[in-house]
């Protein structure tokens, strides 16, 4: 028998032997391309993190209000407004953005019931940034402090009074006011808590979207 067609055979085996080695040892990120392949645009990033900011803001020195007497509360007062008035423009103009440049999809990957909780927290959020320093707005004025003196926006622009006092409208205002803020600290826990799910026990790359 010839020695060449054997030859032949060996070294097409050891081929596709190494060739089926290669294959199996390639490493697989399923999260890493699904991240950079469904990631949000920059415009959308920086709208995130200046909301995050502000929030981080405003949120706690709302909650610290309450717990101060009277005479210390105007500085806290003038950070939180001038916080929430413009968390508010924010949010407007994120929307606005949001409508020419829409969410990138959840990857496949994702569970349809993790997708829906998902969608419905951020639309939730969405609502409560525009509804809750409205709240607020409304019932700084029915406190009969608008944004102004020392409480104007940004310590500079003082904002028109549209109406005047009435505490019983104020009491109503602050209660839904204060309740809107629980619920949206339990939705901010919901999401940060997704994120931390997505990338520690997922490992699916999601963070990595707004990163």
């Amino acid at each position: 028998m010839p020695a060449a067609p054997v030859a032949c055979w060996q070294s097409a085996s050891a081929a596709g032997r190494e060739e089926s080695m290669t294959v199996v040892t390639q490493p697989v990120s399923r999260g890493s391309a699904a991240g950079a392949e469904a990631a949000y645009g920059p415009g959308a990033k920086w709208f995130h993190w200046i909301t995050v900011t502000l929030i981080l803001i405003a949120m706690p020195v709302g909650f610290v209000i309450q717990h101060l007497k009277d005479d210390h509360k105007m500085p806290f007062y003038a950070v939180h407004e001038s916080a929430g008035v413009t968390i508010f423009l924010v949010a407007l103009a994120r929307l606005a953005w949001r409508l020419r440049h829409p969410a990138p999809p959840l990857p496949e990957h994702v569970p349809r019931p993790l997708q829906r909780l998902a969608t419905g927290v951020h639309h939730a959020l969405y609502l409560l940034l525009i509804v809750q320093p409205i709240l607020g707005f409304v019932a700084t004025n029915a406190w009969g402090f608008p944004l102004r003196g020392q409480t104007a926006y940004l310590g500079l622009i003082d904002l028109p009074k549209f109406m005047e006092t009435n505490e019983r409208l104020a009491g109503a205002v602050q209660a839904a006011h204060n309740t809107v803020a629980w619920v949206m600290l339990a939705l901010l826990v919901l999401h940060v808590a997704g994120a931390i799910y997505h990338q520690a026990i997922r490992r699916d790359g999601l963070l990595l979207r707004m990163v």
